[in-house]
């Protein structure tokens, strides 16, 4: 029995299988006419269904009003009072119906939601129970809950681009972004995070509140004619489809940072919360572009380079563009890790600098205070790391550099509270392949290895070149010993089209090796893998220390990595990312070998770690799980000096 029967004309099929998709994702069961089977008469099953069906919602338009099926559909619907109807045109009803309500979706084409629709929904509440039936039943497991006044969650949709021109698109989005790095600065309101919100474009619109399970959605239109641009937005509660608040503004371009004050009060105002506001200052509108285009999706080398280009100019233009001068530096920050490892104490100052700039401005800058963190390179000074996290923690709004907070306390031993971190950040931007990876990687670390690489393989898949994803999904196979498709990812083809560092991947080859041919040779092949790096560069990476050690090896291991550097020696060929050789991966559960043995102390103090445990006084979680007493032996630890880093 359907909960909805939906009765409409041919030419407006568009709008009824929008209409249909919306009510199925609030968990309606909703027929149309194009389940029809092929082995019965249209007119029986016609019958069937309309008789069956809780509410029939009629799409009332010029063709459906001289439908005789369409009225004879509402007639009956009418009849046992379980009609409900729109209209999307200004024809007029046939009688009896013009006397009852209709909600007006005039100009509705089917894409995005319109802001009467809820008035649709609120009808169909009514008429099928709001607490109980089949409806509400699947509606209570599929849609998202009502937002409380305590907890709202807020999606900000791409402004659809209404001008003819599409150059236009970077400046709607940017208005979009901009009113979510406003309201996201707000103590009592989560604001999904950019990269999952903008998946939802065109016809998308209507999944969007499903999709991202939040309480309310923030949609509009930018149009721009000369030098004046008109921003329609619109406040609609996901459940009911209740527009809360609507409004539109007509402005010289050279106001639209005021525009985007007044939506973001206005939200604000509609929600019964208080924002803080932003503080940008106005900047030139061809200045905005170019911060708007240096947005990296990939990260990739060069797209980060272009993205530094624009962003120069955009500073030296507008040298009081906070943001600006935020995302140079966390982009550079993040350009470091594609080059020799001499040359990137000097970049480390210039990031410094920029990122001084932005924070001098604004001091919550969240791109700012996600590069300092970065170029802290926590090598031996955690008590330092440790202090850039926290002023990255506490700063008010959302940005990129929010995943480092799980990376930092896995690096630290908090695995635990990694995994919490990071599924909170995936929770509320599930779309982001950032979020998701440090989401994997914190799963990596409680061994929770199918769901890490089911989560990884759909990142690889959406951004292929994404460098972090391609090391996670490596490391998960090869603790599940899939070393078939540990060799898949290694093989000649693979890499021409996805390089690796080659340090990494030399480690997987001779594991690789060295696992499909068990044996004494295996380990004497083993012990090589740890001389060979040694040798090589005077330091081994932790990655190896690892994967060899859970082989058996752990005298091996410790001999070496208790007498050289801790990382590369800063060959200038060397362009490894820092990741491998930082102490995070000796917390992982697959690690157990290595946290057992109480020289595992020994090679902490040699890290810094010891030093920070001591003096902050937070143990991480290995302290009660090791056979011996771990506080006891980072007290003895505390006069070991720390190894030379190379960097």
């Amino acid at each position: 029995m359907p909960d909805v029967f939906i009765s409409y004309a041919r030419s407006t099929e568009t709008q009824a299988r929008a209409a249909t998709q919306a009510l199925r994702a609030l968990g309606y069961d909703v027929w149309r006419d194009d389940d029809l089977p092929s082995h019965r008469a249209y007119a029986d099953v016609i019958e069937e269904r309309l008789q069956s069906a809780a509410a029939v919602l009629v799409i009332w338009s010029a063709d459906a009003v001289k439908s005789q099926w369409v009225r004879s559909e509402a007639d009956r619907a009418r009849g046992e009072g379980k009609l409900v109807q729109l209209t999307l045109d200004a024809s007029r009803l046939p009688m009896p119906f013009d006397q009852i309500q209709c909600a007006d979706l005039g100009g509705w084409t089917g894409e995005g939601q319109h802001p009467n629709w809820g008035k649709v929904i609120s009808s169909l509440s009514e008429l099928l129970g709001a607490s109980s039936g089949p409806a509400a039943q699947a509606a209570a497991s599929v849609a998202p809950p009502p937002a409380t006044a305590a907890e709202p969650i807020l999606a900000v949709l791409p402004f659809d681009n209404l001008s003819t021109d599409p150059e236009m698109q970077f400046f709607s989005d940017g208005v979009s972004e901009d009113i979510i790095q406003r309201l996201s600065r707000g103590a009592d309101i989560k604001v999904i995070g950019r990269t999952s919100s903008f998946q939802f474009q065109g016809a998308r619109k209507a999944e969007a509140a499903a999709a991202l399970n939040c309480s309310h959605v923030l949609d509009g239109s930018v149009r721009r004619a000369g030098a004046r641009v008109r921003i329609t937005a619109h406040l609609v509660e996901a459940v009911t489809q209740t527009t809360q608040w609507s409004d539109r503004y007509d402005r010289g371009l050279e106001d639209v940072f005021a525009v985007q004050d007044e939506i973001s009060e206005q939200i604000a105002a509609a929600l019964h919360e208080t924002f803080t506001s932003f503080c940008t200052k106005a900047v030139d509108p061809a200045v905005y572009d170019l911060y708007l285009r240096a947005s990296p999706r990939s990260y990739g080398a060069d797209e980060l380079r272009a993205a530094i280009a624009a962003l120069e100019s955009a500073t030296r233009r507008s040298p009081h563009f906070a943001e600006a001068w935020g995302r140079l530096a966390y982009v550079r920050a993040f350009l470091r890790f594609f080059q020799p490892f001499v040359q990137r104490p000097a970049i480390a100052t210039q990031v410094r600098a920029e990122a001084g700039r932005a924070l001098a401005i604004d001091p919550h800058n969240g791109d700012a205070l996600a590069a300092l963190y970065l170029v802290v390179a926590p090598f031996g000074d955690f008590i330092a790391a440790d202090a850039a996290m926290q002023r990255l923690r506490e700063a008010p709004g959302v940005s990129d550099g929010l995943r480092f907070i799980s990376w930092h306390l896995q690096g630290v031993g908090f695995v635990k509270e990694s995994a919490e971190e990071a599924e909170r950040l995936y929770r509320l931007d599930a779309l982001n392949p950032f979020f998701v990876n440090a989401y994997a990687g914190s799963l990596l670390a409680v061994e929770r290895f199918e769901e890490a690489i089911a989560l990884i393989e759909e990142v690889v898949e959406r951004q292929p070149n994404m460098l972090f994803a391609v090391g996670n999904l490596l490391i998960a196979r090869a603790y599940l010993k899939d070393w078939d498709g540990v060799e898949a990812m290694l093989s000649p083809t693979a890499l021409a089209s996805r390089p690796l560092p080659p340090g990494m991947v030399w480690c997987f080859r001779e594991v690789l090796e060295i696992a499909r041919h068990p044996g004494p040779e295996s380990v004497v092949r083993a012990r090589a893998i740890l001389e060979q790096e040694f040798n090589q560069n005077g330091s081994v990476q932790i990655l190896s220390l690892g994967l060899v050690a859970r082989l058996g090896l752990v005298d091996e291991v410790y001999r070496i990595a208790l007498t050289g550097r801790l990382g590369p020696r800063g060959a200038d060929d060397d362009h490894m990312g820092q990741d491998y050789y930082r102490p995070s991966m000796l917390f992982s559960g697959a690690h157990r070998e290595l946290r057992n043995d109480p020289r595992f102390v020994e090679l902490c103090a040699r890290f810094g770690l010891v030093e920070f445990w001591l003096a902050s006084g937070n143990w991480p979680d290995c302290a009660d799980e090791t056979p011996y007493d771990f506080r006891a032996a980072c007290e003895a630890a505390r006069s070991i000096p720390k190894a030379p880093f190379g960097f």
